[in-house]
């Protein structure tokens, strides 16, 4: 294993956390990245410390709010001063929402597509420079089994920016292959225990809008949606299976990274539709003579 230098984004709780911490302890220099580290998030970053000394890693916390051009600039800029490169980006920031879709502002929409989406595009043209000018990288998004799997009603903000996400990582991919720069695009299907996700999602600003459906001919509908999908989980689904399989990409050689992973222990469906629409990529990559940017070049 070769020791990299690794930056999450939306590091403070969740997969991020775990996939920090893991690969800590897998021996890689780990730049946890939240905002408000002096604030809000101010106790997540003395955990974060306090796990460094008690299990002597290399876990370090930054300031980098992924809604913010200039905090991103800002925290990638000192991860490089400091380490003096860096070789991995993890796009783990998001967030969810529950509610119908009618009840949602326009406004909340564009938040969330923010959060998920537009934060990912900030932290890559932020980082990319320089891991192209290294000649060599690797970035892992993680996705989502609700992009292409079996979708339950009222997520649809969530389903809609992990899509887009899900989608522009795709196109990246291509576009950065020769570059020397791997993609891994992890779907994580719906744990709904062991993070916040679901404890910590949004609401519809219109609150009236949405209770027309709550209260109407959609009354039990929410329920019987989280209801089932905690059914569908398997008692022993552990969301530290996304943080270990991360490590298990980030650790192996290049050129030999999986384009996709999905880690789903409710078996959602998304794995087989993603098998189909990855492999019509692919073949249509070869139809045009870009079969090529299917690899990253090594420019070692």
């Amino acid at each position: 294993m070769t020791k990299q230098v690794i930056v999450v984004t939306g590091a403070s709780s969740g997969f991020g956390a775990m996939s920090a911490r893991a690969l800590s302890t897998a021996g890689h220099t780990v730049y946890a990245g939240m905002r408000a580290t002096e604030t809000r998030n101010a106790k997540a970053v003395a955990d974060a410390t306090t796990f460094a000394k008690e299990n002597n890693v290399d876990l370090r916390s930054v300031e980098l709010d992924v809604a913010s051009n200039a905090s991103v600039e800002a925290g990638i800029a000192n991860i490089i001063a400091e380490a003096g490169r860096l070789d991995v980006i993890i796009h783990n920031a998001g967030h969810m929402s529950f509610g119908p879709a009618e009840a949602f502002t326009p406004e909340q929409f564009a938040e969330l597509y923010d959060i998920n989406v537009l934060s990912t595009q900030r932290v890559n043209r932020a980082a990319l420079p320089h891991l192209r000018k290294q000649g060599k990288g690797l970035i892992v998004w993680i996705s989502s089994s609700s992009t292409r799997g079996g979708t339950p009603p009222y997520l649809s903000p969530y389903f809609a920016a992990k899509a887009a996400m899900d989608s522009l990582a795709v196109s990246y991919a291509a576009e950065l292959s020769r570059w020397g720069i791997e993609t891994s695009i992890v779907v994580p299907g719906a744990f709904t225990k062991g993070t916040n996700h679901f404890a910590h999602s949004g609401s519809p600003a219109d609150q009236a809008r949405a209770a027309e459906y709550n209260d109407g001919p959609y009354k039990g509908v929410a329920d019987k949606a989280l209801q089932g999908l905690a059914a569908l989980e398997p008692l022993d689904a552990d969301p530290a299976s996304v943080a270990a399989a991360i490590v298990d990409i980030v650790n192996k050689p290049f050129g030999t990274r999986p384009f996709r992973i999905h880690i789903d222990p409710s078996q959602d469906g998304a794995e087989i539709v993603n098998g189909v629409a990855d492999r019509v990529r692919a073949e249509l990559f070869r139809n045009i003579g870009l079969a090529d940017l299917l690899k990253p070049v090594d420019n070692a």
